[in-house]
């Protein structure tokens, strides 16, 4: 078993080359972007083009599975999930990100365009390893987009176990990395149960306003429904936007500590290079790293990997991953 390596979209592709006998040469067509090109088989080449790599070896504790959620819409989930898995990345932990919005915003802010994604995963038309791509050095994405609107669909037709239906599909990936990291939509739908059913923390982005804290606590009502089911738990509650020269955004932040205590992080302060960086295609490491709001995510990085030390001096692998398979 070898694998093919689409020049157009770089999707790769599992192909059987075992029975090949002599030298030839055929054409291929992505199942991913329906590109066809040309390849060079040979009996004595292990692969036309690339040697199957190991990749991602598996992690045997399994992926730390960390949902980004609120069903109020406008809090920083989107601005969130990708700085935080990018953070990680640079950390060096193996990152997926997981899109499972419409809008498919994760991809857009991180500069790429997904063919593929979560849809084809879900519906079973691509293997797992055929519906991610590399986003950067260590992080890897699975993309969203407007084709999750049938998917859901087909989800709220199944008659038993519905809920699963993502921790089912998700399975062969969750050994293959340190974090899982799912971005979800706006609302409250059967996507979103199944995310909850996959996730096993809960990051909750409150932006400091009124409404975000009337919205968290539906939430957190919602989601004890779901922990009669399952175990997931809201361990982190992110104050995002905090503007200091204004007093209403220090009394709520001051109300959310008293509510929930040490699951409160360090707020994310507002930072106009936030709206800027999706435009270029960048985290907020890449577009402003000196400015406040990557070292507000640097803190929520090294509070959710409990290492001082992440994106500073030290990190806790210095070894470098080939973003392959």
């Amino acid at each position: 078993m070898t694998i093919i390596v689409c020049p157009k979209c770089s999707r790769r592709h599992r192909m059987d080359t075992g029975k090949v006998t002599e030298n030839r040469r055929i054409l291929v067509r992505c199942k991913a972007c329906s590109h066809k090109f040309p390849i060079y088989v040979s009996p004595t080449t292990a692969s036309p083009q690339e040697t199957e790599s190991p990749g991602l070896a598996d992690n045997q504790q399994g992926a730390r599975k960390i949902c980004v959620s609120l069903s109020k819409g406008g809090v920083g989930k989107t601005t969130t999930s990708v700085n935080l898995s990018a953070g990680l990345a640079m950390a060096g932990y193996k990152v997926l990100l997981v899109d499972t919005d419409t809008q498919g915003q994760s991809s857009f802010a991180l500069g790429k365009k997904t063919h593929v994604g979560l849809t084809e995963l879900l519906t079973g038309e691509l293997a797992p390893e055929e519906s991610i791509i590399p986003a950067r050095n260590n992080l890897w994405l699975l993309g969203g987009g407007r084709s999750l609107a049938g998917v859901k669909r087909i989800i709220d037709k199944k008659s038993f176990g519905a809920e699963w239906a993502l921790s089912e599909a998700m399975e062969p990936l969750d050994k293959k990395f340190d974090y899982i990291i799912i971005d979800t939509s706006p609302g409250w739908d059967q996507l979103t149960v199944n995310v909850l059913f996959y996730a096993t923390e809960v990051l909750t982005p409150v932006s400091l306003e009124v409404m975000s804290l009337h919205g968290l606590a539906e939430f957190t009502k919602s989601l004890h429904a779901i922990q009669k089911y399952k175990q997931v738990s809201l361990d982190f509650v992110l104050p995002t936007f905090l503007d200091t020269r204004v007093d209403q955004p220090l009394h709520i932040y001051e109300k959310l500590k008293s509510m929930y205590g040490d699951k409160v992080c360090e707020p994310i302060k507002y930072d106009e290079q936030f709206a800027r960086c999706p435009s270029f295609g960048k985290t907020i490491f890449e577009f402003a790293p000196d400015g406040r709001g990557a070292a507000d995510y640097r803190e929520l990085i090294r509070r959710i990997t409990k290492n001082s030390g992440a994106l500073g001096e030290k990190t806790p692998n210095s070894q470098t991953i080939v973003s392959s398979f």
